[in-house]
Parts: structure tokens; C-alpha cells; sequence
């Protein structure tokens, strides 16, 4: 009798970054149903990201572009930043999304510098970019049921790079940036949990 493998999940991080060089993988169990849990990941406001390291580390990447726009006064800072905002305004791109149960965004740049030089790469030109220099970014939130009320929430940050180069200044960097990368997981972890269980409650209250 022949048996049958389980086919394995389309994730858009194999898409867009399908041989990363470093990873940072965080899942989660919360206490929203996927609908509610999809949604808050997907409504994220950035700007409601400001705890402890994961503040920090943002802050010790934006001083060197502060001091060089100090003449021309203090950077003007948005009072509401979402992943469609990243898409429209920045240089970050909306990759794909697999809508109610995942979506990626990604951004290409020197990472290592002190001042990022970002460059933003199409969604149709994301996979096969591979100017040398440069690192590709991805990020993917992704949702998934976990029995019947609850979510596993999962956030997938892939780095490549597109020459040795550039990955032996990444590593250096990454050896720095690792513990700031997993603060901002587990941030992002809990802005969202606390959103999905807020909007489950307000759907229970409502059906109630």
C-alpha cells in the first residue's frame, strides 16, 4: 500500500529568500482564533513597537542619519505606520500574501553600514535580485489554527546575501544584531497576541 507524504506548505519565505544565510524563526501559541490573529499581525501599527531592546536597537540605527538631518530639524516621525504604509511610502515592499494565513515583506540594503543604504526590489524582481553588495530582507508573519480557539503565529526573518563579500560583513554585523533581532520577535509576538485576544473578545461579546 502505497502512502502518501504530506504535501509541504507554499511559505512565501522559500519564494523570496529560498537559501538564506541567517534566520531567526520565533512561533507562538495565542489566544485568538486565526481570523482574529491574521488580522492583528496584518493591521500592525509599527509605531506601537517601542519596548525595550527592540526600541534600542532602532534607535542606535537611526543616529547616524539624525546627526547628518540636524540642520534641518528634528525627523518628522508618522503617528501611524502599517505594513501597507512600509508598501506605499518606504523602501520596504509588500512581497506577497497568502491572505488570512500569511504575508511577507522584504527590503534589499547594506545592512552592515552605519547608515543602511536601503533599496527597494519589486516583488516580481525580489527572487532572482542578486546585484552584489546588497542583502535581501524578508520577513513573513504566518498564522495557522491550533485546535479549535487558538492560533500558531509565526515570524520568519530571512537574511541572503548576494556575494561572499557581503556575507562576511553581515556576519560580523549579525554577531551585534542577533539579540536585537530576537527582542523585536518577541515584541512583535506580544503587540500582536495582546491585539488578537482584544478583537476575540470584542467578536465573542458581539455573538454573545
Amino acid at each position: 500500500m502505497t502512502q502518501h507524504q504530506p504535501q509541504a506548505p507554499d511559505l512565501l519565505g522559500d519564494r523570496f529568500a529560498p537559501r538564506p544565510h541567517f534566520t531567526v524563526v520565533r512561533h507562538a501559541v495565542i489566544d485568538a482564533p486565526i481570523k482574529e490573529a491574521y488580522a492583528a499581525a496584518r493591521d500592525l501599527d509599527l509605531t506601537d513597537i517601542h519596548r525595550g531592546l527592540f526600541t534600542t536597537a532602532e534607535r542606535l540605527r537611526e543616529l547616524p542619519a539624525r546627526w547628518r538631518r540636524g540642520r534641518h530639524g528634528p525627523p518628522r516621525r508618522p503617528t501611524r505606520l502599517t505594513i501597507d504604509d512600509l508598501d506605499r511610502g518606504s523602501d520596504w515592499t509588500l512581497l506577497g500574501e497568502h491572505p488570512g494565513t500569511e504575508f511577507a515583506v522584504g527590503v534589499a540594503g547594506k545592512f552592515w553600514r552605519p547608515v543602511i543604504a536601503w533599496r527597494r526590489v519589486e516583488p516580481e524582481d525580489f527572487a532572482e535580485f542578486a546585484e552584489p553588495g546588497y542583502g535581501k530582507l524578508v520577513i513573513t508573519f504566518g498564522v495557522r489554527p491550533y485546535g479549535a480557539h487558538r492560533s500558531l503565529l509565526t515570524i520568519d526573518t530571512r537574511v541572503q546575501l548576494t556575494d561572499p563579500p557581503s556575507w562576511l560583513k553581515f556576519r560580523r554585523y549579525w554577531r551585534v544584531a542577533y539579540p536585537f533581532t530576537q527582542a523585536a520577535h518577541s515584541t512583535l509576538v506580544r503587540t500582536i497576541a495582546q491585539d488578537a485576544r482584544e478583537r476575540s473578545l470584542a467578536a465573542y461579546s458581539r455573538t454573545d
